[in-house]
Formats: structure tokens, sequence, C-alpha cells
């Protein structure tokens, strides 16, 4: 699932270098806690590289590097991590996106993300 991940991203930035387009690649350090009640579950530290392309109305990223999972009370570990996305302008002032993400592990895990943004 993974590699699919990855691959369609390659395929993607790959199609979209073909026109004119604005492209960045950036560094995205990003820490991520949980907790529930007053229980700290613990979280997860991402070092992503990632890639992000845009023209237009539309916009892609892709992103992926090492975690570093600390769950509380037990053995950090590091695993992989990975996203991709992107964002269509609907209107002058909104834009729909969406992200699917992943992260290795004793099993691989799948996030989805779907929203709208307004901006006044």
């Amino acid at each position: 699932m993974l590699k699919i991940l990855l691959a369609s991203g390659v395929a993607a930035s790959a199609a979209a270098l073909a026109s004119p387009a604005h492209a960045d690649i950036y560094v995205n350090p990003e820490f991520n806690g949980g907790s529930y009640g007053d229980d700290y579950l613990g979280g997860t530290l991402n070092l992503d590289v990632g890639y992000e392309l845009s023209e237009g109305a539309y916009s892609f990223y892709i992103q992926g590097g090492p975690a570093l999972v600390m769950p509380n009370g037990a053995d950090n570990e590091v695993e992989f991590a990975g996203k991709f996305g992107g964002s269509v302008a609907v209107g002058s002032n909104t834009s729909v996106y969406g992200e699917l993400s992943a992260i290795t592990g004793d099993e691989l895990s799948v996030g989805t993300k779907v929203g709208m943004k307004y901006s006044f």
C-alpha cells in the first residue's frame, strides 16, 4: 500500500513537472502527542522531507521520512511515515482538500483526511 502511495506521488510529480508550475522541496518536522483524560498516551516525532507543487487552483504534496514513536510506558521505535495530499480551489475564497497518510509498525496504519477551507 505504501509503495503504491509513493509511486502514485512520483508519477503525479513527473506529470505535473511537464507544465509551468510552482514547486518547492521542504522539511516538515512535526510532533503529535495524545492523551485520554488525565493519561498521557505518548507521541510521535516525524522528520519528513516533502515536495509540493501548485499551479492555478490545484496543489498537492508528498512527504515522508523516519518517525520516532514514543508510547508512554513502552520502548520507543523508529518507523517510516508518509503523506500524500492536495487541494482544489472551488471558489475565490473556498477550497477542498484531502490527505492520505500511513505509518509502518506491527501493521501498516493508514489515515485519511478530507475537508473544506473558507477564507474571510
